[in-house]
């Protein structure tokens, strides 16, 4: 076989085979860190797992948020203002062995809750691949990407996922469950296709 022939053989494999540029990752090397209230934003991290495999692990605070919606609403704004991280009870040993590393969270506040915040600030994701996912009641990230890009400057941040899930101040709770449940997942998995994950 001559070199004009391997050449063109070699174009027409690249052209029926692309290549996934973006993510290239062993299920071993992802984990998927989420804060969830009311079970939607594990909802849509279990969903994720379910088409990478990889490791979930739930953030949880050494004093948890209290269950009444306006008491937290309170709280989460004092310690917004304030800067305020509240301590981690989760603690992730291995950090380092992760290369992916999806975080999941639901908009508080229209931005990141403190407790991711406390995560982001806590471990080094420097040179990781982050994917953030992202539910909320209908009125969309709010300033969390940029506060995600604040605290991770050195990772490779790849497009979020955002859904609307619940709005606990209506009293609507989980409400990724049944025919919704369906439709998210038809939108993360083409979500996840796009990023390169598929």
């Amino acid at each position: 076989m001559n070199r004009f022939t391997f050449f063109w053989i070699l174009i027409l494999l690249l052209v029926a085979n692309p290549v996934k540029a973006q993510v290239e990752s062993d299920s071993e090397d992802i984990l998927i860190v989420y804060l969830s209230r009311t079970g939607n934003t594990e909802a849509v991290a279990e969903m994720i797992r379910d088409e990478v495999d990889g490791e979930m692990v739930e953030l949880e605070l050494e004093t948890p948020y209290p269950e009444d919606y306006d008491a937290i609403v309170a709280q989460v704004a004092r310690e917004n203002e304030t800067g305020y991280l509240p301590p981690l009870k989760t603690e992730i040993e291995n950090i380092q062995d992760y290369e992916t590393i999806f975080i999941g969270f639901p908009t508080w506040g229209m931005q990141l809750p403190p407790p991711m915040k406390s995560f982001l600030n806590e471990y080094d994701l420097s040179g990781k691949i982050v994917i953030p996912f992202n539910t909320n009641g209908g009125y969309g990230l709010g300033s969390s990407i940029r506060q995600i890009e604040e605290l991770c400057p050195d990772s490779k941040i790849l497009e979020s996922f955002s859904v609307r899930g619940g709005l606990e101040r209506d009293g609507i709770y989980l409400d990724i469950k049944g025919d919704r449940r369906e439709e998210v997942r038809a939108e993360a998995v083409e979500w996840l296709r796009n990023i390169g994950m598929q």
